[in-house]
């Protein structure tokens, strides 16, 4: 399987997109700063939205859409309680 995915950074408060094939370890990477400059310095994370394809080219074209504007838009609109529960912690 492979996944696109969206982490919410607790110091930044902004989201992160992306895309794996292993969820599990790529969340745990992030959180240990294993990755490129922005999540580095924006961690902690917690994962609050993930698709899951069959296709990496499913995924990555998945991720690609949530980084356009209208792509935010509708992903904002999908997580939009899963965002505040975070702002809360």
């Amino acid at each position: 399987m492979f996944y696109a995915y969206v982490l919410y950074s607790l110091k930044s408060k902004t989201l992160y997109v992306g895309h794996t094939e292993d969820l599990r370890q790529r969340v745990k990477d992030h959180n240990n700063g294993i990755g490129g400059a922005f999540t580095k310095r924006n961690k902690p994370y917690v994962l609050v939205f993930y698709e899951a394809f069959l296709s990496k080219s499913d995924a990555l074209k998945q991720e690609k859409f949530y980084k356009t504007g209208y792509g935010r838009e509708v992903l904002r609109e999908k997580i939009k309680e899963s965002i505040k529960q975070c702002r809360i912690v």
